[in-house]
């Protein structure tokens, strides 16, 4: 019989553990809840969730640095936008979840 249980890594377990780090804050879900829904610049990304613009520029800055979030650049805007499919479906299941209890 094959035994299931397979150790983790060193590595794996540091970017397991940093992508709930990231899903642990309300801040960020926040943020990535928004741009489950398309790509926003810090402004509106401020504007829409009612939080200051250093708060959000601060969260994407975490968030980027764990490639769960991309930017691309017009002009002097940066449009941010989601970069992990795999962690936006834990979260929208998560939300569908709590939403059920």
């Amino acid at each position: 019989m094959k035994e299931l249980y397979e150790p983790l890594d060193e590595e794996t377990l540091f970017i397991v553990s940093q992508t709930f780090k990231a899903l642990s804050d309300p801040t960020r879900i926040r943020i990535l809840h928004l741009l489950s829904s398309g790509e926003f610049s810090v402004t509106e990304i401020a504007n829409r969730l009612s939080l200051l613009q250093s708060t959000v520029s601060h969260q994407l800055r975490f968030l980027k640095n764990l490639r769960l979030v991309k930017y691309r650049r017009e002009g002097t805007t940066l449009y941010y936008s989601y970069d992990d499919e795999h962690v936006l479906h834990i979260l929208e299941q998560t939300i569908r979840h709590a939403r059920d209890h």
